[in-house]
Order: C-alpha cells, then structure tokens, then sequence
C-alpha cells in the first residue's frame, strides 16, 4: 500500500541523470551485462565506506553515456521510471562536460538532453526541467564553462538552473565562485551540494560564497543551531535524499532513524524529499516515503505539504509553477497518464 495516494503526484527536486538507469537500459548500451554485473557495477550496497565510494557507480554509468543515442535512450529510463513512481515533476540535473569522450561538444551535450526531456515530457505528461552540474575537482575554466551553458540555454525554457556537485570534502570552492557569479547574474536559479560528507560549516561556506537559494542534501546543518536558525531565516530549502545519506554518511547515520530529517523538519528548516539515485541508491520515493513512514511516523499529510514546499521551491518557469501549484494543491489530483515512451 502506498504511504501517499496514487491520486496525489509527487515532485523530485535532487535527482541526477546518470544515476538513474535501470538494467534494461544497461543492457541496451552494453549488450551481455548480466544482472548480477548490473547489481554489482551500478547499484551501491546500503552501506559504502564513504561519499567517494559511493561516486564511484554513476562514474561507471557515465562511460555509457557518450553518444546522442545513449543520453536519449538514459532520459526515457528514467522518465518511464518517474512514471510509475507518480512523479508529476522532476528537476533533473548532470554535469555535461562529463559526456564528451564519444566526441560531442559539450553543447551538442546539453542540445541532445534538453531535447530528449522536452520529448520525454510531452509523450508522458511528466513536467521537468534540467540543472547543469559543475563539480568539486573541475578547475576554474570548466566550471565556468558550465556556467556558460546554463545561462545560454536558459530562454529555452528547459534548463533553468546550475548547481555544484561532487566530493565537498576532498574539494574547495575557490575554483567555482566565478561560475557561480555569473550563473546568478544571467538569471540562472542556483543550487549546491553541501552538508553531507562535511558538516555544517560546509553549509556556511556555500552559502556564504555561492549564495545558492537551495541546498542539495545539507543534513549536517543540524550540528550546528546557528545554521539551522540561518536556513529558516533564509528560506534556504534543503532538497534531502535519506536513503543516499544513510549509504554515504556511515558511522554519522547508524541506521535511518538516526537520519536528521525529522528533527530538520520540526524545526522549521523549508525541505523536501528526493531520491538523489534511482540506481545507484535502489529507491523510488514510494520507498522512500514508507520509510519515513515507518522510522518518523510520517503521513500522507506530511508527505503532501512536502512536495508541495518541493513545488514551492522549484525552479520552473513562472506558468508552469502556477500550473503546478494548481495540480499540488487540488484535493483529489489524477495520476500520471500512462508513458507513451517505453524503457529501453
């Protein structure tokens, strides 16, 4: 039984495209994998030693993703994929420097995935929009390049924001601030990755010299009460993936009901409910919410004001927030049409 009624849609703020591919879709761009290769190269165990060990499976899922067939056939995965989960919106993010090996021009990137979305969005009724990723070890140059993209894109209506991702504790901001500067400047919506391999002074320092209006993961702020009080002040709404956190965070998190959420939420921190890594984390947010469910005793309530801050906080267009709205706030809202497209 699912914690939310189908009747209510869902929406997914922190999800990253290449971690997001199920075993059809491997086998359709790798021929002979098995499942048992698929479990072990792609999924990660629930617990991994850290955030790094953890990286290293979308690093895999990258390598197939090189070619303008291959980040069209991962886009329709994972849309068939927010279709059964009765995602109704979905900000997808990804780091297009990452799939040039194949040959194509890091525009030519964002060119084939903007497309593919707006298709995908169109057969399934699924409305998305895309955040480009810099990450924690690109120089300066690729970060601003990436930066670049986002804002030249941006009147297409598809991509609409930037965001910094990677290994936060392996890795500073200083070869990033420009990016971010000019992000803002063009009008680019703004988000970074923090509070999840550091703590909460990782959260100050992103927004202190980044300036994000949300926050990926930012669960350690609770160490510290200052940050906390800081993201209510603000209105900084933290985009959380539990089930992720619980995998990369270790001895931090023993088990889920250890994991801050709740203590985020009764607090007053604005946040709402990812998956982060459909694959690589092996949850759905129907799992996710059973497990909120049963750890925090979470209801369908809750789970509703949720996606309806998610809603609140997304950096859709202004008509299609509105049409959101409508749909997050109606009493009784039909599920998802069927997908027209289907899983590789």
């Amino acid at each position: 039984m699912e914690v939310l009624p189908r009747s209510q849609p869902k929406a997914e703020l922190h999800l990253h495209l290449d971690c997001c591919v199920s075993y059809a879709c491997v086998a359709a761009l790798r021929p002979g994998t098995s499942l048992t290769e698929y479990l072990r190269d792609y999924v990660a165990p629930a617990r991994c030693a850290d955030l790094v060990d953890f990286l290293t499976r979308p690093t895999r899922i990258v390598q197939l993703m090189q070619t303008p067939r291959a980040l069209r056939l991962v886009t329709d995965d994972l849309f068939a994929q927010l279709v059964a989960d009765n995602v109704a919106y979905a900000e997808i993010r990804f780091a297009p420097l990452l799939h040039t090996a194949g040959g194509m021009r890091p525009e030519r990137v964002v060119e084939e995935v903007e497309t593919a979305v707006a298709q995908a969005s169109e057969a399934t009724g699924v409305r998305a929009s895309v955040i480009l990723c810099t990450l924690r070890h690109f120089d300066a140059d690729a970060s601003m390049a990436t930066a670049h993209l986002a804002a030249d894109r941006l009147d297409g209506g598809v991509v609409t924001g930037f965001d910094l991702a990677g290994d936060e504790a392996g890795f500073g901001l200083d070869a990033h601030v420009a990016a971010f500067r000019h992000a803002r400047e063009h009008g680019v919506r703004i988000t970074a990755h923090a509070g999840e391999s550091r703590g909460a002074d990782g959260v100050n320092d992103v927004l202190d010299r980044l300036g994000p209006e949300r926050i990926g993961h930012g669960v350690r702020s609770i160490e510290d009460e200052r940050t906390v009080e800081r993201l209510i002040a603000g209105g900084v709404h933290l985009e959380v993936c539990p089930t992720s956190n619980v995998q990369t965070m270790g001895r931090l998190l023993p088990s889920y009901a250890d994991h801050p959420v709740d203590r985020l939420r009764s607090a007053g921190v604005p946040l709402s409910i990812s998956t982060d890594a459909r694959t690589v984390a092996n949850v759905t947010l129907d799992r996710e919410y059973e497990r909120l469910r049963r750890a925090f005793g979470w209801t369908a309530d809750d789970l509703a004001r949720c996606n309806l801050a998610a809603v609140q906080a997304s950096f859709a267009g202004a008509g299609l927030r509105q049409e959101l709205m409508r749909m997050f706030t109606a009493p009784a809202c039909p599920p998802a049409p069927p997908a027209k497209i289907a899983a590789p």
